[in-house]
């Protein structure tokens, strides 16, 4: 294997999964061999984004071909149990996009069956790696010992998928699931304990309000105003916004400790601008403002290279048989914050992770 590419095989070829075709293609050492999307067109384009690669309609026709020793799995966030028990039992190493699954339940299977396993198992829980985020973890220190967290993300709706599946929960885990487990990860990262308990506030105000699919009305959020508190006695806060699309920071987070704040600005990623980090201590102000420049990586994408970043460490623990940097217990924990808030938002009440914490 170290004279020879790594076979990447993409499960799933919409949006992301082109975006993941994109990243391996100037990634040293890999190429794609083998695509799956039950769906023909989306299979087409699949097959000529990765320049004629076999290309099968199942998840299991592709595992089963012995033409990869990896794969991403792109596919709806409902179909991610099944195929990631299905690779862990192909013996295949696996990088998986957010959310892991739909529910923290599903989450622990996974786990569980990867627990036998010696291969490379990956959460693409990828906001760990734009740039922005990356010097605020490498700044943390600044802050002293951290007390509170605040993310912000203001920013588009959700985008059209195939069939438009992710207009509904049932299909996604709902929005704190699908779109905001990568800011519960992160808030897990920086305050470095496990969350007890879960306050929220949402709805659907604005997006998607007149879709109708078969006669079913669109249940997707679009807002939501989330706490977390931790084992440890800090407080997590996100404020999310899905019709905020003018905003020049799509993500501001923020961490306070008790000797002073760290904090990263990341602007929408189509607009080529810098992102920022910043530093203020207690005893001497503003001591850094900074832009934070993804100019050097070969393929920013939608996510200013950090799925390029993703990949690199992904390839490396494969290569050198290390432990995965974004683990299946990571990607456990970010859902089950999700899933506590739409309880919480559900029900109208204060939600203990016990509450829905596998055995």
């Amino acid at each position: 294997m170290a004279t020879e590419n790594l076979r990447y095989g993409i499960i799933g070829t919409g949006m992301m999964g082109i975006e993941h075709i994109a990243n391996i293609a100037v990634l040293d050492g890999t190429e794609v061999t083998a695509i799956s999307d039950p769906d023909e067109t989306q299979r087409a384009i699949g097959v000529d984004a990765s320049r004629g690669v076999p290309g099968f309609s199942t998840h299991q026709q592709l595992l089963r071909s012995g033409l990869c020793d990896a794969v991403v799995v792109v596919a709806p966030n409902y179909h991610h149990h099944e195929i990631l028990l299905d690779a862990i039992e192909a013996g295949v190493h696996v990088l998986t996009e957010k959310p892991m699954c739909t529910t923290a339940r599903q989450c622990a299977d996974v786990r569980d069956a990867a627990a036998k396993s010696d291969r490379v198992h990956w959460v693409g829980l990828e906001y760990r790696y734009m740039p922005p985020v990356a010097a605020l973890l490498e700044r943390l220190e600044a802050a002293g010992d951290v007390k509170m967290v605040s993310i912000r993300e203001h920013r588009f709706p959700f985008l059209p998928k195939v069939g438009n599946w992710n207009r509904f929960r049932e299909n996604t885990g709902g929005t704190l699931v699908e779109k905001c487990c990568h800011f519960f990860d992160l808030m897990n990262l920086v305050v470095g304990a496990r969350a007890v308990r879960v306050m929220a506030s949402g709805g659907q105000d604005v997006n998607h309000l007149g879709e109708t699919y078969d006669g079913r009305r669109s249940d997707i959020l679009d807002n939501a105003l989330v706490v977390v508190e931790y084992d440890n006695g800090v407080r997590a806060h996100l404020d999310l916004c899905m019709f905020a699309e003018g905003s020049p920071f799509e993500q501001e987070i923020s961490v306070t400790g008790s000797m002073g704040k760290v904090e990263a600005f990341v602007p929408p990623g189509e607009t080529g601008r810098p992102g920022i980090v910043q530093v203020n201590t207690r005893a001497d102000g503003l001591i850094e403002r900074s832009d934070v420049e993804d100019s050097h990586i070969p393929h920013v994408g939608m996510h200013h290279g950090a799925s390029y970043l993703e990949h690199v460490d992904f390839r490396d623990a494969i290569l050198h048989g290390s432990a995965p940097k974004v683990t299946y217990e990571d990607g456990l924990w970010s859902v089950i914050i999700g899933e506590a808030a739409h309880k919480s938002i559900d029900e109208a009440r204060v939600v203990e992770i016990a509450e829905l914490l596998p055995s």
